[in-house]
């Protein structure tokens, strides 16, 4: 490992230093997505276990929390370290977050409407029936007939 010419060696990768072509930044692998899934799972299954009331299930519980709260922090550790001291959050890495922020939560009203509209309409046209309706008041007022004719 080291730096020979211009270009950066890790293990078999070659990267150029000098010459990046785009704004983006690409993460380099990570230990922490498998090992926070293994504190869920640590945590669902004792979870569970605890609910049951079988001997272990609050320690098993109690580490997957451990485990999960241990990886967020060093995640989030390694998050500050590429954005503060390496500078790969440039303006560009920072706007995809906030446009798929945006996006889902315009999905999210887009899926509520057409979840709405489509009971919207099959009560509309299906559930017409007189206990829905509000009750007719007699108010004490005749009719004096059809004012048209």
């Amino acid at each position: 490992m080291g730096v020979k010419g211009g270009l950066h060696t890790t293990g078999a990768k070659w990267f150029m230093i000098e010459s990046q072509r785009h704004s983006y930044h690409l993460v380099d692998p990570s230990p922490w997505p498998i090992s926070g899934s293994l504190g869920a799972l640590a945590t669902t299954i004792g979870g569970v276990i605890y609910m049951h009331s079988f001997q272990g299930g609050a320690t098993l519980l109690s580490l997957g929390l451990i485990f999960i709260l241990y990886t967020m922090f060093v995640w989030w550790r390694d998050v500050l370290r590429e954005s503060m001291l390496e500078g790969h959050h440039t303006k560009a890495v920072q706007l995809g977050p906030r446009y798929g922020s945006i996006l889902f939560i315009v999905s999210e009203v887009m899926f509520l409407f057409a979840f709405l509209g489509f009971f919207s309409f099959f009560f509309g046209t299906y559930g017409r029936d007189q206990r829905y309706l509000a009750p007719k008041r007699d108010w004490g007022f005749r009719s004096l007939g059809n004012p048209s004719s």
